[in-house]
């Protein structure tokens, strides 16, 4: 018999969200500790990958864009001539900043119970245009592209590393790739809410006579 799921749940609970996905992917305390074990390896490359992913942002002007705006939290701020801190530079270094702590937490962390899992939906929250920040509204295409480029990166440095076993690297490929398709639907989930609230789509409405399937 099929186990009941309970749709409403899953757009509101984030835990029944969560332990439904798990399922679903087979995510598992060994892929936790998977990315566990993965921390001093990836953790020390942090600064090299977070410029790489900066080089990747500011190669469009699309992506550049988002960081030539002045966000909430830096209004008050202003340039010194001395130190060449400008309002852009200082925005940069502190979303760098984020990153390589948002990576080090997904890597260390333990124990995913209630308050990890917030911190992981709150990741994808503060990227829509309900996420507190008006200045903020990230398109989730660039998103998407993002995590993408992050797990080929974690993926290329596992593979190449010679400090995990052999025996390992599947496993620990397996946890890389499960933990970026967690906070990609938590992302998903935080922009679909997103798009009801505005209650806006740009995608026609088209009315086929018969399923391409047939």
């Amino acid at each position: 018999m099929a186990e009941h799921i309970d749709r409403l749940r899953l757009t509101h609970d984030l835990r029944y969200r969560f332990d439904y996905i798990s399922k679903c992917i087979d995510f598992t305390p060994h892929d936790i500790t998977m990315l566990n074990q993965l921390a001093p390896v990836i953790t020390p490359l942090l600064p090299s990958i977070v410029e790489r992913v900066y080089k990747k942002l500011y190669a469009c002007d699309i992506t550049q864009n988002y960081f030539l705006q002045r966000n909430d939290g830096f209004q008050q701020f202003s340039p010194n001539k001395d130190t060449g801190n400008t309002l852009i530079s200082v925005q940069v270094d502190y979303r760098k900043d984020m990153l390589s702590v948002y990576l080090q937490h997904a890597l260390s962390e333990r124990h995913w119970n209630d308050t990890f899992l917030q911190y992981l939906s709150r990741v994808g929250e503060i990227h829509t245009s309900k996420g507190g920040s008006a200045s903020i509204n990230v398109d989730y295409l660039h998103i998407n592209t993002l995590l993408s480029f992050l797990e080929t990166t974690f993926i290329g440095i596992v593979w190449n590393t010679d400090k995990i076993e052999e025996k390992k690297k599947l496993d620990a490929l397996h946890a890389i790739n499960k933990f970026f398709w967690i906070q990609n639907d938590f992302f998903t989930m935080q922009y679909g809410l997103s798009f009801k609230e505005k209650n806006i789509t740009t995608v026609p409405i088209i009315n086929f006579s018969k399923c391409w399937f047939h």
